[in-house]
């Protein structure tokens, strides 16, 4: 039976199959960069506020604590935002005249709570304790960046499910000691990673990696 096709068609159709399976890769691996850039993360992307409040200016040059502020950050869940009051501890003697901070004033004249833009969101079906991760050792800045050198607060990390597991499965990498927990300009002298295993130990920080850890 003679010959339909010519030779090189089975040449191309090789060529074919594996230059699909190429695209296809390439296709996956560009989508998992999108799904971890920026665009999709909305790390380090500042967000408006109704008060644009410098953590730079209160807890930088001011050396503010993170806790005058999140007073719930050691023992509940969630860090919590300052009610209008804590603002006014201070403001109703400093910049008490200034047009900048209006807002802050008529929220304290009228008892209407600002609302600010959350910058950390985590989606609904993510369980996230602030206080356990506060006293196993872990500082605010290795979740929040130097929040005290924003002017505007951004996302400093992605948050992906992936980031959170690279910290439970080595914690070492990442734990302090717990009197330096919000000292965000802490370096630690030495290796940090022995100073790390020795304070897994110390604090028995134990992570779990199961699914239920955080979907619940």
């Amino acid at each position: 039976m003679p010959q339909i096709f010519h030779r090189s068609t089975n040449t191309l159709s090789r060529l074919s199959i594996f230059g699909a399976l190429f695209v296809l890769a390439g296709v996956l691996w560009g989508m998992a960069e999108i799904s971890r850039s920026a665009y999709m993360t909305g790390q380090g992307v500042a967000r408006v506020q109704p008060v644009q409040f410098s953590h730079k200016h209160h807890a930088g040059q001011l050396g503010i604590d993170c806790r005058y502020c999140h007073t719930q950050v050691e023992t509940a869940a969630y860090a919590g935002i300052p009610p209008t009051q804590t603002c006014m501890n201070c403001h109703a003697q400093i910049w008490a005249d200034s047009a900048f901070l209006d807002p802050v004033r008529t929220s304290y004249r009228t008892d209407r709570a600002l609302i600010w833009q959350k910058v950390n969101v985590l989606p609904d079906y993510v369980y996230f304790d602030h206080s356990i991760h506060v006293q196993k050792g872990v500082g605010c800045v290795t979740c929040h960046g130097r929040v005290d050198e924003m002017n505007q607060v951004y996302r400093a990390a992605s948050l992906q499910m992936e980031w959170c597991l690279d910290c439970h499965r080595h914690p070492e990498r990442y734990l302090r000691p717990r009197e330096r927990v919000f000292d965000l300009a802490w370096t630690p002298a030495g290796d940090a990673e022995e100073l790390g295993r020795r304070l897994v130990e110390a604090y028995r920080a134990r992570p779990r990696t199961d699914c239920s850890a955080c979907h619940r």
